[in-house]
């Protein structure tokens, strides 16, 4: 099967949407597939076998892409869409993987060029149109409405990643047996390429055996910090916990510079400035050190209903969790496997104080949490239920 991967990203980054089209392409890759993958200039190269990634111009001097809708991304999906009728044009290609917006693109070269279409819809479009207030216009926004709806119409297969996606498609398509529920619940290490040691990511000075002494506690939290991962939730949290446990230090590591200077100064203005430190983006083996090295691992999200993806590794890891109780979180994690709390400080503390006293409720919650990741989202799950859709095809 030879499948051509439309990607509108900057793949790769470390952030929601590539983390999960990257794992998609690899696991494509060991059932067989061999992909020509196009995406944006912008982003990390990485290794994938029987991949063959082609890119369209960068031109950074317009800045990077950030999460969700944007002008500048409009104006890339203008070279993503050449690029892609080229490919087509010149190749014979047996499936089209589009992932976001790229399926618009190939619902209209779909009738000329006689592919398969898989249609990765990481989250609805037309919601991202209101939750990043790109645009108000009713018009507009239906006619984006009923474009994705055609789309999902049109594809021979949907993946959807969480459960209220998969509700929301279920509620428009006719033919349930083409729609596959395939969570993004594995977390390799990805193979970049070329890597430059000297990258910001790469290298930190940060020491966390000097941040955390032997009796003190570390909680981690590792992401974005967008406005809806809670962050300022946790960071006012923390007064709270110092107040009951001075013993406490807290590390977030991701976010932009400005990001993290915005929560850092927020932070020391609250008396914080020893027990919280931000490191900014690192690469994901420092990720995964901190989270190997914490006591608890906290999800603050405060707004959204897609499944963090951060909520599976989690859940894998042997480490008690705190998380808000939004429905983002709730179609996963339950009392029986995480301290759920409100989203607001004064709850975030408590969960945070409980799961830190009481270590026997921890291992038993870590215990079921473990359990419900082999069972529901491990690698070895998530093989099958793609393998099941290519063989649909």
């Amino acid at each position: 099967m030879k499948t051509l991967v439309i990607a509108p990203q900057p793949f790769f980054s470390p952030r929601g949407t590539p983390f999960s089209v990257y794992y998609r392409t690899m696991i494509s890759s060991e059932l067989g597939v061999k992909m020509d993958f196009l995406t944006y200039g912008e982003g990390q190269n990485v290794e994938i076998p029987n991949v063959r990634f082609i890119r369209v111009p960068r031109f950074k001097f317009l800045g990077n892409v950030k999460i969700g809708p944007s002008p500048l991304k409009l104006f890339l999906d203008i070279f993503i869409f050449a690029k892609m009728f080229w490919l087509l044009l010149t190749n014979k290609y047996d499936v089209v993987h589009a992932h976001e917006e790229a399926v618009f693109m190939a619902y209209f070269l779909k009738p000329i060029f006689k592919f398969k279409l898989i249609y990765d819809m990481h989250s609805s479009l037309t919601q991202q149109l209101t939750n990043f207030q790109f645009t108000t216009n009713k018009a507009i926004i239906n006619i984006f409405k009923t474009l994705e709806d055609n789309c999902l119409h049109t594809a021979e297969a949907v993946i959807t990643i969480c459960p209220d996606l998969r509700d929301y498609v279920n509620t428009i398509i006719t033919n349930k047996e083409k729609h596959f529920l395939i969570e993004n619940s594995i977390f390799d290490p990805v193979k970049r390429k070329n890597v430059v040691e000297t990258n910001t990511e790469e290298k930190i000075d940060f020491n966390i055996d000097e941040f955390v002494k032997d009796d003190e506690q570390l909680l981690v939290y590792a992401g974005t910090l967008e406005k809806y991962q809670g962050i300022d939730i946790l960071v006012d949290s923390m007064k709270h916990v110092i107040e009951e446990n001075k013993k406490v230090r807290l590390l977030i590591a991701g976010g932009t510079k400005e990001q993290v200077d915005k929560f850092s100064k927020h932070a020391n203005s609250l008396g914080l400035e020893n027990n919280v430190k931000f490191t900014g983006r690192v690469a994901q083996k420092f990720a995964k050190e901190f989270t190997a090295k914490a006591d608890i691992l906290l999800s603050p999200r405060s707004d959204g209903t897609n499944t963090p993806l951060k909520i599976y590794e989690q859940l894998a890891s042997g480490k008690a969790l705190v998380a808000t109780r939004i429905y983002s979180h709730t179609q996963v994690l339950t009392e029986e496997v995480c301290f759920l709390v409100d989203p607001n400080p004064e709850a975030m503390a408590k969960g945070i104080l409980l799961s830190l006293s009481d270590k026997e409720l921890a291992q038993e919650k870590v215990k079921n949490a473990m359990k419900l990741y082999e069972d529901e989202y491990s690698r070895t799950v998530y093989t099958s239920k793609l393998k099941r859709l290519l063989e649909s095809l």
